[in-house]
């Protein structure tokens, strides 16, 4: 049986028409009941988000996401049709989507008068029903309530006090919907304020017509924090107006981040096989985790979830171009691919002037180096906590899991490795150093035959051992060097001593 289409065959169905406030409410509470998932690929939200945002439809609220970038403000409010009824029937040809039972712009008006329960209707798919501006300066209150057309008014021959000559905008033609503004201090203060009537009133006023056009919307808005934005503010009449605000955040635990970059990074390339060893994975992740927390890092700025996915697909670009060149089959990141990742890194981070001064890709090397250090304490034991002898112990007892590798770099070696290495000349230099590898077999549970993660977790050792001032690290031309620290300080200062001889 098809839908009706006419409006006396939609009150003979027994058709009930809802506030689209008390729908979308109607429908989460159903979703409540039945279990389902309400915002699919929203992660690290179900204790503190997703709860407040449920509360806030239920309290049928027009909502303000508040929180620095990078917080997939966007993306909840792109995901609220779902609480929508999938059609429901307007008006045929209206452009503001009009109630069959209760008109309210001139034209549907006059019609219902003239032709009653005959006048045609159809039917509007939730996805239609959602409405998006981006707030710029140059957003005009023509754009989002609507002025007079002097076009049409000319090509129908109406006078301007017709309210036929009415262009609406963006706001009244999402009526009976969802309108969403994102970057709200962004639009002018003056703007704001022809929002004051839509938020309370919940109607609109164009130009000098003597009428209002009540509207049925559920409003959401998305901003950064006022101290950070510094374009413009939001102005308090106009945050009075908003029933809840709802502060976002980043991951607060790095498996949910992990998820994140895991569901959003464009990973899977095509032709080979890529290997990713979860401490990568961890490294990207505690990078930003650490970036969040750094004295170099501008705060209020924020460090978006988008860095780690950036960085990420960086990574594995090197990885994946150096397979191609050598004809592996297998793509396997290595820890001298980290730099490669700095470009998805040092765009994505706003420095303080302490920062500036340092340099963005300083910053992001230190970035880097602490998630090696603070991951690799996951694996294996702390290299710093050994650093204290007992009373008659020996340097060989004090440092008995790192004794052998750090002796022998002690001795005068070296491991020089480039991140074109083919993966039997990788592993091969890095299996000259005493003990790594048994070392990582064992920290690592891996198997001598998988010599492509054995070999990067042999590097990630050797790399967290100079995080942790352990051992000396050098990077000149795309190659890096291991040696001994205390050597290679003491030919740093010979070096001086010679340019200034």
């Amino acid at each position: 049986m098809g839908r009706p289409s006419t409006i006396g065959e939609l009150r003979r169905s027994g058709y009930n028409v809802q506030a689209v406030k008390d729908e979308m409410r109607s429908n989460l509470i159903r979703k409540l009941q039945n279990r389902e998932p309400l915002f699919p690929g929203i992660i690290g939200y179900n204790q503190t988000v997703i709860p407040a945002i449920q509360n806030a439809i239920l309290a049928r609220h027009d909502i303000l996401l508040l929180g620095l970038r990078g917080q997939a403000k966007s993306r909840i409010v792109r995901m609220l049709p779902s609480l929508l009824d999938e059609y429901i029937p307007y008006i045929k040809g209206c452009e503001i989507n009009d109630d069959p039972y209760r008109p309210v712009c001139k034209r549907c008006t006059d019609l219902v008068r003239q032709h009653g329960d005959e006048v045609e209707i159809d039917w509007l798919h939730r996805e239609r029903r959602f409405g998006e501006k981006l707030a710029t300066p140059d957003v005009t209150i023509a754009d989002l309530i609507g002025d007079i057309d002097p076009i049409k008014a000319a090509s129908q021959r109406l006078h301007y006090s017709h309210e036929g000559v009415i262009h609406f905008g963006i706001i009244p033609r999402t009526n009976r919907g969802i309108f969403a503004i994102n970057e709200l201090p962004d639009l002018q203060p003056r703007i704001q304020v022809g929002l004051f009537n839509i938020m309370e009133e919940k109607d609109i006023q164009i130009r000098g017509f003597n009428v209002r056009i009540p509207l049925d919307l559920m409003i959401v808005f998305t901003a950064n924090p006022e101290d950070y934005t510094n374009r413009g503010n939001l102005i308090t009449p106009l945050k009075d107006r908003i029933d809840s605000q709802i502060i976002t955040h980043y991951p607060r635990a790095i498996e949910d981040a992990i998820k994140i970059t895991e569901q959003e990074a464009w990973v899977q390339r095509d032709g080979r096989e890529i290997i990713i060893p979860f401490y990568f994975r961890e490294i990207i992740e505690q990078a930003a985790f650490e970036a969040r927390k750094s004295e170099y890092v501008d705060q209020k700025s924020g460090v978006s979830a988008r860095l780690t996915i950036s960085a990420m697909e960086n990574l594995i670009s090197n990885a994946e171009r150096r397979a191609v060149r050598a004809g592996d089959r297998y793509v396997v990141p290595r820890i001298c691919d980290l730099p490669f990742a700095l470009p998805g890194i040092t765009g994505k981070i706003e420095l303080v002037f302490e920062g500036e001064q340092e340099g963005a890709v300083k910053v992001g090397k230190a970035l880097i180096g602490k998630a090696v250090r603070e991951v690799f304490k996951r694996y294996f034991p702390d290299p710093l906590q050994r650093r204290v002898k007992r009373q008659g112990e020996t340097r060989q007892q004090d440092d008995s899991e790192y004794g052998k590798i750090i002796g022998w770099f002690e001795s005068g070696n070296q491991v020089e490795i480039a991140d074109d290495m083919s993966l039997d000349r990788y592993f091969e230099e890095l299996d000259k150093v005493k003990g790594l590898r048994e070392l990582t077999k064992k920290q690592m549970k891996l198997s001598e035959s998988n010599k492509y993660e054995l070999g990067s977790a042999m590097e990630f050792a050797l790399d967290a051992l100079h995080q942790s001032s352990r051992i000396a690290k050098d990077e000149v031309d795309r190659k890096t060097s291991y040696k001994d620290l205390v050597g290679s300080i003491f030919s740093a200062k010979g070096k001086g001593m010679e340019e200034e001889s």
